[in-house]
């Protein structure tokens, strides 16, 4: 019986940073379908020699399909990989509902996301008690658009730690749209190729945002993160505190 086509995340970047999982996907992988225009080329390593290896950067759709289907077909262990999180901006969709028409088995694996290894490399927490509750994943209109419900100045009016992704080319527009939400002096995480050896991360004021990103040229792989909590404060979880009495602390 031929393995499942397997969709694995590569992760933002970093080798190190895949999970075990994807790892031994990769290194019994047959054929390797990769978007090599955003996972890293030492990712792309880690498959045997002999493992057939083709790049999506110049392919659509309707020719990676065939490919999936076929290699399946011919009982090759078939890995599409895609670069972060297959959950989040990866087109697998249309991918998976192909296979589950021609009746192929599939596995998913996940991987890790740009905003946790920025958060990671920051040495920051995005849920900070008293500060901040809840993360938004989300990105600026653009050519995809997004539904009107979900138009950033709603997700921006909840004041909660905002991560925007695939906006880079329009931070002027983001900028001033956050600035009607969040104080101008909000810190802003920018970063670039996070966890690549070229990694470039930093934290500005809302109000510098669209300038510092037009002074490094930031087109692609960018992602921000607009968070009150990238400020370190003295705020604590009641997790650890001696008066939280739960199952396994119980009341002394």
């Amino acid at each position: 019986m031929s393995s499942p086509v397997c969709f694995v995340g590569a992760g933002p970047g970093a080798p190190d940073l895949l999970t075990l999982r994807a790892a031994d996907r990769l290194r019994h992988a047959d054929r390797l379908i990769w978007t090599d225009s955003l996972v890293s080329p030492a990712i792309a390593e880690l498959v045997p020699a002999k493992c057939e290896r083709i790049r999506t950067s110049h392919l659509t759709l309707e020719d990676v399909l065939p490919l999936l289907i076929e290699g399946y077909r011919t009982g090759l262990r078939v890995v599409r990989l895609h670069d972060g999180d297959p959950a989040l901006y990866s087109a697998i969709n249309e991918q998976i509902c192909t296979l589950n028409d021609e009746g192929i088995p599939l596995e998913v694996v996940p991987g890790v996301s740009a905003y946790q290894a920025a958060a990671a490399a920051l040495e920051r927490e995005l849920t900070v008690p008293g500060v901040v509750q809840t993360i938004v994943l989300s990105r600026a209109g653009g050519r995809t658009g997004v539904p009107e419900r979900e138009q950033l100045e709603r997700l921006a009016s909840i004041g909660a730690s905002l991560c925007l992704y695939l906006s880079a080319r329009h931070v002027e527009e983001v900028q001033q749209m956050l600035l009607h939400h969040y104080p101008d002096d909000t810190p802003v995480a920018i970063g670039h190729r996070v966890s690549w050896p070229d990694q470039w991360l930093t934290i500005v004021p809302l109000r510098e945002m669209a300038q510092t990103s037009r002074e490094r040229s930031l087109i692609r792989t960018t992602l921000y993160i607009i968070s009150p909590a990238l400020v370190p404060g003295p705020e604590r979880s009641r997790l650890y505190s001696p008066d939280h009495v739960h199952l396994f602390r119980p009341n002394r």
